[in-house]
């Protein structure tokens, strides 16, 4: 198996080229993740949509995003990352363009669920040529501009978003949310043709591709998501649908069999469960699993009470992001930088920090007079913004320190994966809570903005509530490298990881060889 510094023909300027396509393409698709938020009003009143087809317009992206990770980051790191992401950077474009011109709920949803399904495609690429591209704490650097990348953008969607509504008008002002892409996605197009690399190393062993275990992964996350997807805290929510998690537990365990049985046999399997015994990738995944169901539900409840509840603008209800997008990127960048001495405290740290900070907003919504709200809201989010920096990037890089660059696209996307799932349960819990609130005092309530503080606090409680189980998991993280430092030295006492964690990642060979015995243990590994 190859090391990292064996990896790539792409040197210097290059390799920063390529990178500023993938992060630039990535960040356009993170953005549907957020700028939709503020159209839904316009959506709604355009197109009919109830409250069923909002939610999916929301977490059915999400949802086809998760469901296209996996099987299209093996297929980027058994055969071709420039394709794949070209294929997923075209796919995008073209259902951008299709939900840009929907005439009705039905074209859109269709369209929506299509452009996820794309931009699952084009992610997993993006995390695997970074892993490709950069070695040494280069690739914290690259991983830090990727985290500022991604939190500017997903911050600044709902200012963006606001602001074409504005262009564009309240009824179909929305359409110029999609439109952004057409324009943005050829250009891109256009650049990674010329900048990505065509070269990459592959996994040893047999090149094949696991199909029954690609469907039996995708059987398990769309279980899954499924019933979040489709929960909206209305009345008309059909508790029958929870039935759909029994499905899950059968398609995890036919998956597990299958993979093991398939692994037996000398072939490669979709996902090789011998990375889950990295506890740097595992608990990794599970830190930005919680972590992402949190965040997205901050922006999207903050969204609609701000709109909903006290009756600002999308321009106006968008911009009260601005300062987490600011303070965000600079502690990113810092955090990249940072994050080969500091480690996992670095993280825990980030998510004290935004802890305090989405408190804080919670507290600026409720308590101050409903006119001046937005100004303590947007305080409270540049102290979230500057933790939550400190969060995204450093534990991406913490995450994939010890997995080969041969896998690293499959890897990213189970990671991916979890963020997606994540932000399904998170976005559908918070959001069920806040709108079952409005159904349920809403008939007796002769005081609207006390009854969109009410749902906004209950909602937002249930976020906060997740982001305390990302901060226990990586307070649990951080004690286990603790007690592997007294134990045998690879891990610096104060927790960070040393030559056998983010230092490895940035170019040592041990995590590389730690990683390359795990996964080829059982015949080559498989590896937003």
């Amino acid at each position: 198996m190859p090391h990292d510094s064996d990896t790539t023909t792409v040197t210097g300027r290059a390799r920063w080229q390529a990178f500023a396509v993938c992060v630039g393409v990535a960040a356009l698709t993170i953005l549907d993740l957020s700028k939709v938020n503020v159209g839904l009003p316009s959506i709604e009143r355009s197109l009919g949509a109830d409250s069923t087809a909002l939610q999916i317009i929301v977490a059915g992206y999400a949802l086809a995003f998760g469901l296209a990770l996996v099987p299209s980051g093996r297929l980027g790191d058994l055969y071709s990352r420039r394709v794949m992401f070209i294929v997923g950077l075209s796919g995008f474009t073209v259902a951008s363009a299709l939900c840009a011109i929907a005439p009705n709920i039905q074209i859109l949803l269709i369209a929506r669920i299509l452009q996820g399904v794309a931009a699952g495609v084009q992610m997993p690429q993006v995390l695997g040529l970074v892993q490709q591209l950069f070695q040494g704490e280069e690739r914290g650097r690259a991983f830090g501009l990727f985290g500022a990348t991604i939190g500017v953008a997903t911050a600044f969607g709902p200012t963006l978003g606001g602001l074409l509504i504005a262009i564009g008008g309240p009824t179909d002002g929305w359409r110029l949310l999609f439109w952004m892409n057409v324009p943005l996605g050829v250009i891109a197009l256009l650049f990674a043709l010329r900048l990505i690399p065509k070269a990459q190393p592959h996994p040893p062993g047999p090149r094949n591709l696991d199909l029954i275990g690609i469907l039996l992964l995708g059987a398990s996350v769309f279980t899954f998501m499924l019933p979040f997807v489709l929960t909206t805290g209305g009345p008309d929510d059909n508790p029958l649908r929870w039935f759909w998690l029994a499905g899950t537990v059968v398609a995890v365990a036919l998956f597990i069999v299958w993979e093991r049985r398939y692994e037996a046999a000398g072939k490669s399997p979709a996902i090789h469960f011998a990375l889950f015994k990295l506890s740097s990738y595992r608990n990794g995944l599970l830190l930005a699993a919680a972590y992402f169901a949190a965040i997205p539900s901050v922006f999207l409840l903050t969204t609609l009470f701000l709109q909903e509840g006290l009756g600002f603008e999308p321009v106006f209800a968008g911009m009260v992001s601005i300062p987490f997008a600011l303070t965000s990127a600079v502690s990113s960048l810092i955090g990249g930088r940072l994050v080969t001495r500091y480690g996992r405290s670095l993280v825990v740290l980030g998510l004290v920090i935004a802890f305090v900070g989405f408190v804080l907003l919670l507290l600026a919504a409720v308590l101050p007079p409903a006119e001046d709200a937005i100004w303590f809201m947007a305080g409270a989010m540049a102290i979230a913004g500057a933790g939550g920096g400190l969060v995204i990037s450093p534990n991406q890089t913490l995450t994939l320190a010890e997995i080969p660059v041969t896998e690293g696209g499959v890897a990213g996307s189970m990671a991916q994966v979890g963020q997606r799932v994540g932000t399904a349960v998170g976005v559908a819990a918070a959001t069920a809570i806040f709108f079952s609130t409005l159904y349920r005092e809403g008939p007796g309530s002769t005081d609207d903005v006390m009854l969109y503080h009410d749902g906004f606090r209950n909602g937002f409680l249930v976020t906060l509530g997740i982001l305390l189980v990302a901060l226990v998991i990586g307070l649990l993280d951080l004690r286990r490298r603790k007690v592997q430092a007294n134990s045998d030295g690879s891990v610096d006492a104060d927790g960070t990881d040393g030559p056998a964690g983010a230092g490895g990642a940035a170019g040592s060979n041990g995590p590389q060889d730690s990683a390359g015995s795990a996964g080829a243990a059982g015949a080559a590994g498989s590896g937003a």
